[in-house]
């Protein structure tokens, strides 16, 4: 199996989450071993999707080159990106995010499906899990687990009578993500917003974009997409997020109340120690094929 990019140039438009403010992104292909590489068109600056550059997670990943040269919202977008396997990509914005569009990733798997996927002449390279590695924060946990079949499983659980405690496993692949993580929107509450606005941020927020509950009930006419809509975003996140890795990932990804900040310190925990893992190219003996077709 071979490493991959996209086959043609395409382009979208959307409102930033956090900043409220209309973002242009386009989707260019790259050469083999280049990863994914967002750029700033506006300042002329180059941020690879890799933990070093992850500058903040407080309520979105954000990469950057320096304090202004940031970029914040990727892993709705990563998710995709990792899902459908794709390895090699630049992603230009001319703001300071990547636009929410629906809340979900199904506006970016259009975007890469209007693209087309090209092979690559270059083996596609996975960072193969060889051990357990976790980080907590109290009871809260992301770890990963080895494993030829990767999956996701992920618990919440919120005082909130509309969500309480969710749990979802899904098994990583991009048919699967397409049913089963793709739409799966961000969340918020009414009651938080006034905070995040006083801190510069959810300014784009709105029901179009975001599942909003009061104390009660959902505010969104249209209900949920999924019953358990909740932990399927935190999945899709989390994909994102450990898109990070600079690779597609073997192994098992497992979860209680995570958080971007957990993702990003999973991420450089497995890097730390090369104990943790293998770099190995794909070949048919070690995975399952429909992880990462």
């Amino acid at each position: 199996m071979n490493q991959t990019t996209i086959l043609n140039r395409v382009e979208g438009i959307g409102i930033g989450l956090h900043k409220g403010e209309p973002i242009r992104i386009i989707l260019e292909p790259l050469e083999a071993d280049s990863g994914i590489v967002f750029y700033r068109s506006d300042i002329g600056t180059t941020i690879p999707a890799l933990p070093q550059y992850v500058v903040n997670t407080q309520m979105a990943t954000v990469i950057g080159a320096g304090e202004r040269n940031t970029i914040s919202t990727i892993e709705h977008l990563l998710s995709a990106v990792n899902s459908y396997g794709i390895d090699n990509l630049r992603i230009i914005v001319n703001g300071l995010e990547v636009p929410v569009m629906d809340g979900s990733s199904a506006s970016f798997c259009m975007m890469l499906d209007e693209a087309g996927i090209r092979e690559l002449d270059a083996h596609k390279k996975v960072i193969v899990i060889k051990r357990d590695v976790e980080v907590r924060d109290g009871d809260k946990f992301s770890r990963v687990t080895p494993s030829n079949s990767p999956s996701y499983h992920f618990i919440i659980d919120f005082a909130h009578p509309v969500i309480g405690r969710q749990e979802f496993t899904y098994e990583f692949g991009k048919k699967n993500f397409l049913e089963q993580i793709a739409r799966a929107r961000t969340f918020g509450f009414l009651k938080d917003a006034q905070a995040l606005r006083s801190m510069g941020l959810g300014l784009g927020g709105s029901l179009d974009n975001t599942i909003i509950m009061d104390e009660k009930k959902i505010l969104n006419p249209e209900g949920l997409r999924f019953p358990n809509e909740f932990v399927r975003h935190k999945i899709l996140d989390a994909i994102g997020d450990l898109c990070l890795l600079g690779m597609p990932m073997l192994g098992n990804y497992d979860s209680f109340a995570g958080s971007h900040k957990l993702n990003h310190l999973l991420t450089k925990e497995i890097l730390k120690d090369p104990q943790n893992y293998e770099i190995k190219a794909i070949n048919r003996a070690l995975l399952q094929e429909k992880a990462f077709a």
